[in-house]
């Protein structure tokens, strides 16, 4: 489940709420406040919180009965039973909360559902029974016998208790389709995405089960509505959460998603927003790191005009996010296929992306720039490309990109920083190839800054892939121009294999007893 970090008392403090007197609030929750019909009483609670909020308390204490339940484990495996039985009777009354709670919440649960809250209560009862029993023995065999079954009733807790949060979940998606389907009013569609969208970050898992009850499609369904455009900003942005998924992207297969994207970005009367959410669609079905993208056969029929659409909102950016959205999906369409490359030459796109990295309120951070080397980096692999390096000033910005550092320290950051400084690097060594461009480095001082990198480690942030980067693209310097090298660098990074340099550079990190 994902949970937002946070200081760790702070957290604490959030969940003491949850942790303490839960027998008494297992009494309270049990009975009505007062002896009239409880009706007003129930509305008053209800409307406390929105239903993104209400989920939100029912997974925070599902949170905490999962992490119990792991705790029971461990304190099981060590034999510490007056540990096991209080940790047992407090999940016990956990699981009467977060049952009370949802049903405060919820006015339509199913019989499904009925049934499985009372397996789970009636088990968690066998279970805090159970281990009452075993803090009343001492003899060591029956405890071993016993130890066994209370285990394998540990186990039967945890499995209802994963297929009632599985349920509930699962129940929540479909009211938010239902009511997406249903309803005619923008208020509600409204409302209904950001529950949705809300569902969707709370990791992959709910993504699965958006999609798989059909999230995708409702959403896309949406995207296809003219009386809906105000909407799709925040459709789109539901969409690239749920499509982080393999289900979410057959779902989009399955309903042209890629043309309707594609429909929405070249449709000059959208808004920007509404273009940068296409973008970010793009960008998530793009993505390297999934392995699930072959079955994606339409992109390639629509991939022109698509490519065509990112470039031009690129170029006509109002803002760095906007302009990271739409790079990010241009460089993840690089790697997608190759195709991609010669298009962008044809459009020029070079010359803008350069002019661009001189923009600062553009390019405005090291997530912007790797997105900008990393198209830079596919591209120059065709011949074509080194010309249009040097008419823009490219190998400039990619000597100044060797000198990327993290201003805060952040750990995302200093890793973006570290791609930018790699993929640097790696142009650079492809796009020597050419004596104009080799020359043009040499003289812009990049061997001495790559024989830097590869020497100090601190100067890489002992990144290993910079390493290598930095090698290659010496040695091809050095073929280009020799003289640039002093003997001793010659001899440790250039002359010895790739590997042999490698291992002298990493060696040279401080090492502290």
């Amino acid at each position: 489940m994902h949970l937002i970090q946070v200081d760790s008392v702070q957290r604490w403090m959030e969940d003491l709420k949850l942790m303490t007197d839960c027998e008494c609030m297992c009494i309270l929750q049990s009975k009505p406040i007062s002896t009239e019909k409880d009706e007003q009483n129930e509305l008053i609670l209800s409307s406390q919180y929105s239903t993104c909020d209400n989920l939100q308390i029912l997974l925070k204490r599902a949170w905490i009965i999962s992490t119990e339940l792991t705790r029971i484990a461990q304190k099981l495996e060590k034999n510490r039973w007056q540990r096991v039985h209080s940790m047992t009777v407090r999940v016990n009354c956990h699981v009467h909360s977060m049952i009370n709670e949802y049903n405060t919440f919820t006015r339509s649960s199913s019989e499904e559902m009925h049934q499985l809250e009372k397996l789970l209560i009636d088990k968690c009862s066998e279970f805090t029974a159970f281990t009452e029993r075993c803090l009343q023995t001492e003899d060591e065999e029956i405890l071993k016998t016993m130890k066994s079954c209370v285990n394998e009733t540990l186990t039967t807790v945890a499995q209802y208790f994963g297929q009632l949060i599985e349920l509930v979940l699962t129940q929540e998606a479909q009211s938010l389709l239902r009511q997406m389907e249903l309803s005619g009013s923008l208020y509600v569609m409204d409302s209904a995405i950001s529950g949705l969208f809300s569902l969707a970050q709370e990791g992959a898992h709910l993504c699965r089960i958006i999609a798989k009850e059909g999230g995708v499609v409702a959403l896309f369904k949406i995207c296809r509505q003219d009386c809906f455009r105000c909407l799709y900003p925040q459709t789109l942005r539901t969409l690239a959460s749920i499509c982080c998924v393999e289900e979410g992207m057959h779902q989009l297969e399955k309903v042209d998603g890629i043309l309707c994207l594609a429909d929405i970005l070249t449709d000059t009367s959208h808004s920007e927003v509404t273009h940068a959410e296409a973008a970010a669609v793009i960008a998530q079905i793009t993505s390297p790191h999934l392995t699930f993208t072959q079955h994606l056969s339409s992109f390639l029929e629509n991939m022109e005009e698509i490519v065509t659409a990112l470039v031009k909102l690129c170029q006509e950016a109002s803002s760095g996010e906007v302009f990271l959205l739409a790079s990010a999906a241009l460089a993840n369409i690089t790697f997608f296929d190759t195709m991609a490359c010669e298009i962008l030459l044809q459009l020029n796109a070079m010359k803008m992306l350069l002019a661009a990295c001189s923009d600062k309120c553009i390019v405005d951070t090291p997530y912007s720039r790797d997105q900008v080397v990393t198209i830079l980096a596919n591209m120059s692999v065709l011949d074509q490309c080194a010309s249009q390096i040097i008419k823009g000033n490219g190998v400039q910005l990619l000597m100044e990109m060797l000198f990327e550092k993290s201003s805060s320290g952040n750990p995302a950051e200093v890793a973006a920083c570290e791609r930018v400084q790699q993929k640097s690097a790696v142009t650079l060594a492809r796009l020597s190839r050419d004596p104009e461009v080799a020359d043009a480095a040499v003289k812009l001082s990049c061997i001495p800054r790559l024989i830097k990198l590869c020497r100090s480690p601190t100067e890489r942030n002992n990144s290993d892939s910079v390493l290598v980067a930095c090698l290659a693209a010496l040695r091809r310097l050095a073929v280009m121009s020799p003289d640039g090298l002093e003997d001793s660098d010659f001899q440790q990074l250039v002359k010895p294999r790739l590997v042999d340099s490698f291992l002298l550079c990493t060696n040279m990190e401080e090492s502290f007893v």
